[in-house]
C-alpha cells in the first residue's frame, strides 16, 4: 500500500507540466530473450547531460535500487545503486525486486485478457466467480459487487477493519453500496486473482506468464507474503511491461491485450470519486484525488511536475512504473522508501524535477 501524509498538501502549490507531443517515430521492442536492448544517449535527444549527476544524487540518497528511462522503448539512462535484501550483493540489471502495489496493474491487465478471451465479465457479480458467502455481507448486498468494483476500489467493503490485506470472509464487511465509496481496500483487489483463476480453470501465476510474460521477455515470480501475492522481477522487465502499456497493449505486430475499449478504460478515470483512479492505475492530471486510507479530495494533481498525461503503476516504498503516452517516455524506479517517511508520491515529485532540468 502507498502510504502518504498530510504534508502532501505541500506540493499542490506547484504547477502540472506539459511537454511536446512525441514525433511518430514507431516504438523499438527488445528480444524476448537476452540482455540486449537498443540505447541511446541523452545528447543524441538534445537533453541537458550535465544536470545527470543531480538525478543520479538523488535516486542514490533516495535509497533507489534500480532506475530505467525508456525513450522510443530505447532505453536512455539505466542506473543501479545499493545492494539487493538477500545475500548483500551489488544491485543489477538481474537483480530481483517486489513490486509491491505496482503489481495491481498486471492483475487488471490480465483481467483484461481474461474477459478478452471470454472467461469473465466485469459487469458480472463477484459472486459468480468467487462463490457466495466470500463477505459477511447479505448475499444481496454481496451479489451487488462486481469485478469492476474491485477494479476501481469501489466495493463499499470496509477497509476501516484491523487488517485491510484480510481476504477471509469475517473481514469482508459491508459499509457502503457498492460504487458509492472509494476505498484503497487490498483485500478485494488480492481477491481478483482468485477471480482469474476459478474462470480460467488455471493457477494466475500460470495464466499470466502465459498471457502476459513470456509475450513480452519478463522474467519474475509471484510470491505469498501473508495475504497478499507480490511480483518480483528484475528492473527491466519492470521496464518491459511499461513499454507494453505504452504501446497500449501490443508488443511489436502481437496484439497482448486486443479489447481496446478494455485498455482505454483502465487507463481513464473509472469513476467520479476519485478522478485520479483507473483500473488499479494511478492518473496524473486528475483533480480533485484521493489517495490511501483518507477519506478526503486533494484539490491539484498527483504529481505536479510530472506530465498531465502520465498514468502510474505505483507501490509501496516508491516502486513505480510511469508511462507517458505524450513523450512516448516511460520510467522505471525500484528500491527502498526514500526518506524513512514513506511519502512515495512526494518522491516521485522530486524525480521529475531532476528530470525536468535534464528533459529540454
Amino acid at each position: 500500500m502507498i502510504k502518504y501524509p498530510f504534508c502532501l498538501l505541500v506540493i499542490l502549490l506547484f504547477s502540472c507540466k506539459d511537454k511536446e507531443s512525441p514525433s511518430n517515430e514507431s516504438l523499438y521492442f527488445p528480444p524476448l530473450a537476452g540482455n540486449t536492448w537498443e540505447t541511446q544517449s541523452p545528447s543524441s535527444l538534445g537533453w541537458n547531460e550535465n544536470e545527470l549527476d543531480g538525478l543520479y544524487d538523488l535516486l542514490e540518497s533516495g535509497n533507489t535500487r534500480g532506475f530505467i528511462l525508456l525513450k522510443d522503448g530505447k532505453i536512455v539512462i539505466e542506473k543501479y545503486f545499493g545492494t539487493q535484501l538477500i545475500g548483500n550483493q551489488p544491485f543489477n540489471q538481474n537483480s530481483n525486486w517486489y513490486w509491491a502495489s505496482a503489481g495491481k496493474t498486471l492483475t487488471a491487465t490480465l483481467t483484461g485478457i481474461a474477459q478478452q478471451e471470454g472467461f469473465l465479465n466485469i459487469q458480472s457479480p463477484s459472486s459468480i466467480y468467487l462463490g457466495p458467502a466470500w463477505t459477511s455481507a447479505t448475499s444481496t448486498q454481496e451479489n451487488a459487487i462486481t469485478v469492476w468494483h474491485q477494479l476501481t476500489m469501489t466495493t463499499g467493503l470496509d477497509d476501516g477493519v484491523s487488517n485491510r490485506d484480510n481476504t477471509n470472509p469475517e473481514s469482508l464487511r459491508y459499509l457502503a453500496a457498492p460504487g458509492s465509496r472509494w476505498a484503497y481496500h487490498n483485500a478485494p483487489y488480492t481477491l481478483l486473482e482468485l477471480v482469474i483463476s476459478n474462470a480460467t480453470d488455471r493457477s494466475f501465476a500460470d495464466y499470466f506468464n502465459d498471457k502476459i510474460a513470456s509475450k513480452i521477455g519478463m522474467v519474475g515470480t509471484w510470491q505469498k507474503i501473508d495475504f497478499n501475492n507480490v511480483y518480483f522481477s528484475n528492473t527491466r522487465s519492470m521496464a518491459r511491461f511499461g513499454l507494453l502499456i505504452l504501446a497500449k497493449g501490443k508488443w511489436e505486430n502481437e496484439e497482448i491485450l486486443k479489447d481496446r475499449t478494455f485498455f482505454e478504460q483502465m487507463v481513464s478515470t473509472s469513476q467520479t470519486i476519485n478522478p485520479a483512479y483507473g483500473y488499479l492505475w494511478w492518473l496524473n492530471g486528475k483533480s480533485p484525488f484521493m489517495i490511501p486510507t483518507l477519506q478526503t479530495q486533494f484539490n491539484g494533481v498527483l504529481i505536479p511536475n510530472a506530465p498531465s498525461d502520465m498514468i502510474i503503476a505505483a507501490g509501496r516504498d516508491g516502486q513505480f512504473v510511469c508511462v507517458v503516452p505524450s513523450q512516448n517516455l516511460v520510467l522505471i524506479r525500484m528500491g527502498l522508501d526514500s526518506d524513512n517517511s514513506l511519502v512515495s508520491f512526494i518522491y516521485l515529485n522530486q524525480i521529475w524535477n531532476a528530470l525536468n532540468q535534464i528533459i529540454k
